[in-house]
């Protein structure tokens, strides 16, 4: 007869394994990214939020952030730890009022773990207090956060809540968000939403902001300086809040004729998408150096070199249609990025036609004839880019050609049709190309596969144009230029969001 001998360690282990409940055993660390093929560690697993409650003092002579953030979340598995993004200094957490275990890892990961396992389907609160100077901080060799002469701003895409607030950055986890800011007195402190209240005490004032709806991490945004803030409503009643530096210096006329207009803008695009999803609306024009235009939820950053060259409504267009086409109807995935870039510039086409400055037709056709056929750009796939063509100009401009590729093959009733009911479908939610397709064929009774297939995947120029009369395609020269189209295109062609990773 043999005798099994057990090491005395294996004995410590299997004691230990006796000691703890067989339900937290069967808990796991949360993925530390959502699962993004094109940003692998963004976004987190294990949680989904549902609120974020920020309060923030900023001192805008240092750049110092002080925080607390406050998140309401519910677990999607047996949680033994789990992550956030962000990228400043932590000094305490707390998960369900007991104070957790936290250490930093990666480029912008939080790992916190809690006192007592997390199972799934519970609610969690999850206290983070914070501070540091969002400007020296850098991830993957790149800022999000804007230093200005009076302040600093956070807006950038696909990530910039790193530099302010932790969070489950991707936009799969939309959440709703209480942002409050304290500043010294003379200084504002802009946000997403409504403003809710200010307050002033000890030579600090605290402004008060509230999104009601549910907003993607990146859209959210900070900007803290010195502004003129105007207010007004849209025709609708929908409060306007709009903010601009008071130093922007020769730009500053053209950047408050063009953001000015947002209500009416606004009002008009109700027209081809349908009620505005949101129950704020405004801008906001700080004195950074960057050149492009963000669609931050219900506020939309605007760089004043967009109106170096005068007035520009074109991207006002732009920013505020990516309220319904990115903002409301959000990526399912980064690669799905021309559900919001191709909507967004054929909305531009749309104005230039209501201001008698080229027909939607007219530009499609001057913009597929004025690229021949070896050039670069027709090797981007709007429908699938890659990371490093997220922002690259063919998102945009033949993404648009595929939507007037769509309009001539269904005619323009499906097709406005479409524009209408998309975001109504997907209210609040998430979609992905592959569901856009599937929309369209469901609305206008065609395949449409071949034509998505053409215009968005393949690398090279499809062989007949958007337009109706094919035989622009086989025209060696470019159609006439529609009016002041060039002005527009070369305004808002390049840096139209923000290139954070240098592209």
């Amino acid at each position: 007869m043999h005798r099994r001998m057990t090491a005395p360690g294996a004995l410590a282990a299997a004691s230990l394994l006796l000691a703890i409940p067989a339900s937290a055993a069967s808990h796991a660390p949360g993925a530390p990214g959502i699962g993004d093929p094109y940003y692998p560690a963004y976004g987190n697993g294990g949680y989904d939020v549902s609120h974020y409650d920020l309060r923030l003092k900023y001192q805008p002579a240092t750049d110092r952030l002080e925080g607390t953030a406050t998140l309401l979340a519910r677990t999607t598995q047996d949680l033994s730890r789990f992550n956030l993004d962000f990228l400043l200094d932590v000094s305490e957490v707390r998960v369900n009022g007991a104070a957790a275990k936290f250490r930093t890892s990666g480029e912008h990961e939080l790992e916190i773990t809690p006192r007592t396992p997390l199972d799934k389907g519970s609610a969690v609160t999850v206290v983070v207090r914070y501070s540091g100077v969002p400007s020296a901080k850098q991830a993957y060799g790149f800022t999000s956060w804007h230093r200005t002469p009076d302040g600093g701003v956070a807006a950038n895409e696909p990530e910039a809540a790193w530099w302010w607030f932790p969070s489950n950055d991707h936009p799969l986890d939309k959440a709703t968000y209480d942002v409050s800011v304290q500043v010294p007195d003379g200084t504002q402190a802009i946000s997403n939403g409504t403003l809710q209240s200010t307050s002033s005490r000890l030579g600090w004032t605290r402004w008060n902001w509230r999104s009601n709806k549910p907003q993607a991490t990146y859209l959210a945004t900070l900007a803290v300086g010195r502004f003129d803030v105007t207010t007004g409503r849209t025709e609708s009643g929908i409060p306007v809040v709009n903010a601009y530096s008071k130093d922007l210096g020769d730009n500053y006329g053209a950047a408050r004729a063009s953001v000015e207009r947002t209500g009416e803008i606004a009002d008009w695009l109700t027209g081809y998408f349908g009620p505005y999803p949101y129950n704020a609306l405004g801008g906001y024009v700080p004195n950074t150096d960057t050149g492009y235009a963000l669609e931050t939820q219900t506020r939309p950053f605007y760089s004043p070199r967009q109106f170096a060259n005068g007035t520009n409504t074109s991207v006002v267009v732009h920013e505020l249609a990516h309220q319904w086409y990115g903002d409301s109807v959000s990526v399912a995935e980064w690669k799905d990025i021309w559900i919001n870039e191709g909507f967004a510039r054929y909305a531009q086409w749309l104005w230039s036609e209501h201001e008698g400055e080229g027909t939607a037709q007219e530009i499609a056709d001057w913009v597929y004839a004025s690229r021949p056929a070896d050039d670069a750009f027709w090797a981007v796939q709007p429908g699938d880019p890659g990371p490093e063509n997220q922002f690259h100009v063919a998102v945009y401009d033949r993404g648009a050609l595929a939507l007037q590729a769509l309009r001539n093959e269904i005619g323009d009733e499906d097709f406005f049709a479409i524009l209408k009911g998309w975001p109504q479908r997907y209210a609040h939610g998430n979609a992905s190309v592959a569901d856009f397709r599937q929309y369209a064929e469901e609305v206008s009774g065609k395949p449409l596969a071949a034509l998505f297939d053409t215009w968005l995947y393949e690398p090279s120029k499809p062989g007949a144009s958007a337009a109706r009369d094919a035989s622009i395609a086989r025209t060696s020269k470019a159609p006439a230029q529609p009016k002041s189209w060039k002005k527009i295109a070369a305004t808002n062609n390049v840096h139209e969001h923000g290139h954070g990773h240098g592209r």
